[in-house]
């Protein structure tokens, strides 16, 4: 599987230099096209704006972006890495992350209460300033977040205090909460999809055979992967039988993917390359942002 990872690590690498939006910017100053975007950073999570759900918040490396359907991406947060970027499924103005600052370090636990223009540090985390490269939040329990940083942590008070669960899964990739139970959380890893039903303690493999490089799960209790090889796939909660949402995205890997609760046709997904891809017939067709 190193040549999968070093793949993505190659495609990541590429965007450090962010340029012209890092040098003394401020947030709302400027604007780039989401195909410009990818030139200057690399994407660490998708959600749709639900103060505007014409919008699209694009975290990166070097800040929170607001996209429209034009594809003009504009900085509205300050110039910070934004990892484990997830918003609070019971708050459309909260939004959760961890990261590093501009000048180096871990952020912690970072929340935005003003839709991601601002954000504070509510806490270290577990043996913190933790930098979380995996976060989920669930939305059975908004109360309840996962993180990743060493082992995996859990906090119940929506990210006050936290705790060390155990072990993360191998080459972990990704994770996403259950959304009908708090204690049930899905991994997506360089191995395939595993789940926890007892809050992270024993995992079972569902997927196999295949890197799996993303895992979302939506309020209605949809659960996308990303399998390499087989593509974008859905099952629900109930049964666990994948099958396949779109095959036809070309040799992208997806790692992000963000679904509109007020119209679940209305999907983005973010690949390996930076591209941004926007469906509005529930992943049956895409067109790429900023083109």
């Amino acid at each position: 599987m190193r040549t999968f990872m070093g793949m993505i690590a190659a495609n990541l690498i590429a965007g450090l230099a962010i340029g012209a939006v890092a040098a003394g910017s401020a947030a709302g100053t400027e604007a780039l096209s989401v195909s410009q975007l990818k030139e200057h950073t690399h994407i660490h999570g998708l959600a749709v704006d639900r103060q505007d759900p014409e919008k699209l918040l694009i975290a990166t490396h070097h800040g929170l972006f607001r996209s429209g359907s034009d594809g003009k991406a504009e900085l509205i947060s300050p110039v910070q890495d934004f990892m484990g970027f997830s918003p609070d499924p019971s708050d459309p103005k909260t939004l959760y992350a961890s990261g590093h600052p501009a000048g180096g370090g871990n952020l912690g636990f970072i929340a935005s209460t003003d839709n991601g223009v601002t954000w504070d540090q509510i806490s270290p985390g577990a043996n913190g300033p933790v930098d979380f490269h995996q976060m989920t939040v669930s939305s059975s329990d908004p109360l309840v977040l996962y993180g990743a940083y060493g082992a995996l942590q859990v906090s119940r008070d929506a990210g006050k205090t936290w705790s060390i669960v155990g072990p993360l899964p191998e080459k972990l990739i990704d994770l996403a909460a259950s959304a009908k139970n708090a204690d049930t959380i899905y991994a997506a890893t360089e191995a395939g999809l595993s789940v926890s039903q007892d809050g992270g303690q024993s995992w079972e493999t569902i997927v196999q055979g295949a890197p799996v490089s993303l895992v979302e799960v939506t309020a209605d209790g949809s659960v996308y992967a990303f399998v390499v090889g087989r593509g974008l796939v859905r099952s629900t909660e109930a049964d666990m039988v994948f099958a396949p949402v779109s095959n036809g995205l070309g040799d992208r890997i997806l790692l992000h993917l963000a679904v509109d609760q007020a119209d679940m046709d209305r999907i983005f997904v973010a690949s390996h390359q930076g591209d941004i891809l926007a469906s509005t017939d529930g992943g049956a067709s895409w067109t790429e942002l900023g083109h």
